[in-house]
């Protein structure tokens, strides 16, 4: 034991006894050491100093008049702002029962009257020493707890960044597929404007004049235009254009080439016996110009039609992409409806050569997941195997039932993860992209989700073929 006077305040200190001689004793010893003592006469007093000025540590007598040692213990025990006080119990009282309960109401030693000095700093020195761990593991543990907290908001900015910047990857094709159908409608209503306004005063004097025969050629002309449902190719509008002037200028008909044209743009079929007595009309071009006129509002109409459906398509497979965010609940799905909204969103990069294969089981049962997270695994997994096929090859999805799962095989003809790479694939933060085009952290978002549903993902790698399989439970459990 080290006797040399401490310079320091080693330590607050409060004493409990009725006797004062007890008191002055026990203040002196502990003064001597460089504690700061507290002394109190009776457990009342206790009580007061202990929660107005908590102490490092109470020596606390037993038997004392009104409120005994184990009374005040108790109650010391049972206030928030004292509760984690070391009480060393100190009285004549030798009897194991009396130990017992004086660890049983909150103790944590028991020094036996009359104490020696050495003993008595030897245990105070023990216990401030195993309380000051006790506070400095509890600053450790609120420090760790503070650090987990700003890790897990970290870890979620980052998952947020990486399903934003996999949004902003569909964004410029979402665009492409909206622009591109607003761009035809706003074309074909020009081509409808157009013709309205100059041509809308002299229609009735057009069909007047036409007689009962050219009205005829002239519905039929507009009911053969309706019937093309395909658009020719250049080549092919050349082939057949040759056709129908050489039957024109074999008839003797003026005009034949740019007739010819006409009736191509129309949509005429190669046989032209039907409107040879219109051809043969000194107003049949004339008449045929205004009939195409007609069959290019008509087109211009199914166009709209098309790319107002074409648009609506990309409009709802964003509203299903997005619509369970909100509530974020588990509920019943048709997995392969999540797949088909991911393809049709990424379609821009799809139809510049990509060829999709799609094997869904028929009545594959619905899966009780978190729809906008397997719509995040969805979207990662099309993303790597397009970027993987740099948006040419073959994209093969499987979707069928084993057992009480769903399994989702994706598969790419791309040119293949790297044997020494696959194994790193799903860490946090490993990438193979340039910088600026991934965190790294879109395959560990899509495992963590998928161990979110109890479920599994593997993969398999050769040049050609990379497959991704994941597998999920149709109930998922709590």
């Amino acid at each position: 034991m080290n006797n040399d006077l401490p310079t320091t305040d080693r330590g607050n200190i409060l004493v409990v006894d009725d006797t004062p001689a007890n008191l002055r004793l026990l203040a002196g010893i502990l003064n001597g050491q460089g504690y700061k003592v507290r002394p109190v006469p009776s457990g009342e007093l206790a009580l007061s100093a202990a929660t107005g000025m908590p102490p490092d540590l109470i020596l606390l007598d037993i038997m004392m008049p009104e409120m005994n040692g184990y009374e005040v213990c108790e109650k010391i025990k049972a206030d928030e702002r004292t509760r984690n006080i070391p009480v060393i119990f100190i009285s004549a009282i030798n009897d194991v029962l009396d130990k017992v309960k004086a660890f049983a109401v909150g103790g944590v030693d028991y020094i036996t009257k009359p104490f020696q000095m050495e003993e008595v700093l030897v245990r105070v020195e023990t216990h401030l020493a195993l309380c000051q761990l006790q506070k400095k593991l509890q600053q450790k543990n609120d420090e760790l707890t503070v650090t987990l907290e700003q890790l897990q908001a970290t870890q979620n900015q980052l998952v947020q960044s990486e399903k934003m910047a996999a949004l902003g990857q569909l964004i410029a094709g979402i665009a492409h597929e909206i622009n591109t159908p607003l761009g035809a409608i706003r074309s074909s209503i020009g081509n409808i404007t157009n013709f309205l306004d100059n041509n809308l005063e002299g229609l009735p004097v057009f069909f007047k004049e036409l007689s009962t025969e050219r009205q005829h050629d002239f519905v039929s002309l507009m009911q053969s235009s309706s019937q093309q449902t395909y658009s020719l190719s250049t080549r092919e509008k050349r082939g057949l254009k040759k056709g129908v002037k050489q039957q024109l200028e074999s008839e003797g008909i003026g005009n034949a080439d740019s007739l010819a044209s006409i009736l191509v743009n129309i949509g005429l079929p190669g046989n032209l016996q039907e409107f040879l007595p219109l051809l043969k009309d000194p107003d049949s071009e004339n008449i045929i110009k205004t009939a195409y006129d007609f069959a290019s509002i008509h087109r211009s109409a199914r166009t709209i039609a098309t790319a107002t459906e074409r648009a609506a398509k990309v409009v709802f497979a964003l509203k299903n992409y997005a619509r369970y965010d909100v509530n974020g609940e588990k509920i019943q799905v048709n997995i392969t409806q999540g797949i088909e909204t991911v393809l049709t969103l990424y379609q821009n990069q799809i139809k510049q050569g990509v060829e999709i294969v799609r094997n869904y089981q028929a009545q594959l049962p619905a899966v009780l997941c978190y729809p906008d997270e397997l719509n995040q695994v969805w979207t990662n997994l099309i993303h790597n195997a397009l970027q993987a096929m740099d948006n040419q090859g073959t994209l093969t999805i499987d979707a069928v039932q084993q057992d009480t799962s769903v399994m989702v095989k994706i598969t790419d003809s791309g040119k293949g993860i790297p044997p020494e790479i696959l194994p790193k694939i799903f860490e946090p933060f490993f990438t193979t992209k340039p910088a600026g085009e991934g965190s790294g952290l879109g395959l560990d978002i899509v495992k963590k989700i998928i161990e979110k549903h109890q479920g599994k993902i593997d993969v398999e790698s050769v040049p050609g073929k990379t497959a991704f399989t994941v597998s999920l439970p149709i109930n998922l459990t709590e």
